[in-house]
């Protein structure tokens, strides 16, 4: 190697590593606002919310599907938090392709609202535009769950031959929470 390619690659590989230790103490550091805010005791920029537990929301998916099998329905349940987030989904056996997006889209529909989906469904007629909102399905077959009249999550449940059946074992979920 000559002297000119020595040098260059010497420089690149100081700047390299120069840049790399730059990165690593540029990312271990927490900005002095941010250190600033979180030790402050002022809670009127914070807000607290209840959630529903991954076991809670497993042992109701888990109660809605065993109230489906009770009826030989074979059914999707879809558990959500607050936002629409997916907590739990279980899919029973022999369930329709059809039911695993559509048990979610009910359970987030539930708690978009606050209502059950079969309510929801009612109100189409005096606003059809409802039905136009993304991630939603105003079929019977949600339920919400609530924490002091608050919607905390939604279950939904789809695959059985009427939202009658999929919203009374969406209940079954809901009402295994209070026990």
């Amino acid at each position: 190697m000559n002297t000119r390619t020595r040098v260059l690659t010497g420089t690149a590989l100081a700047v390299a590593l120069g840049a790399g230790t730059f990165g690593a103490v540029s990312a271990s550091a927490t900005p002095a606002p941010v250190q600033a805010a979180a030790k402050k005791d002022d809670d009127r920029n914070f807000t607290t919310s209840t959630h529903l537990t991954i076991d809670a929301a497993t042992r109701a998916a888990q109660a809605a599907l065993q109230a489906a099998s009770k009826e030989n329905q074979k059914v999707t349940v879809a558990v959500v938090d607050r936002n629409g987030n997916t907590i739990v989904t279980l899919r029973g056996d022999g369930a329709g392709p059809q039911s695993y997006e559509s048990a979610q889209r009910k359970a987030f529909t539930a708690v978009s609202w606050n209502a059950p989906t079969s309510v929801l469904a009612g109100r189409l007629a005096q606003t059809p535009n409802l039905k136009d909102i993304p991630g939603t399905l105003f079929l019977a077959g949600g339920a919400p769950v609530q924490a002091k009249g608050a919607p905390v999550a939604g279950i939904g449940v789809a695959g059985a031959p009427s939202g009658d059946l999929d919203e009374k074992f969406a209940k079954a979920g809901v009402d295994s929470l209070g026990q």
